[in-house]
């Protein structure tokens, strides 16, 4: 079993690339924190720390109303995607 751990500082022009959310981060996470698919590049902009966790796996930290979220992503160069898959949140 192969696991990579890269923990490198990654730079991603989010301008660039079509955002998808995946069906389950619309109908929990974006719901939950009142988010729509304009405000989700704005949100993924602003955000404090990018680590690469596998071959295409990006995990992105955002600092929103004094909380911390975590949103899972899959970046893909071919397409020029990002499909984000779930997210996360902590204090």
């Amino acid at each position: 079993k192969n696991i990579t751990f890269c923990s490198e500082k990654v730079m991603i022009n989010f301008e660039l690339y079509k955002i998808r959310p995946s069906k389950h981060f619309i109908q929990s996470w974006m719901r939950k924190w009142g988010l729509n698919s304009y405000e989700l590049k704005g949100v993924l902009n602003k955000n404090y720390k990018i680590e690469k966790v596998g071959k295409y796996k990006y995990e992105a930290y955002i600092r929103r109303k004094e909380k911390s979220i975590k949103i899972i992503f899959i970046l893909d160069e071919d397409y020029k995607e990002i499909l984000i898959i779930t997210g996360a949140e902590g204090k």
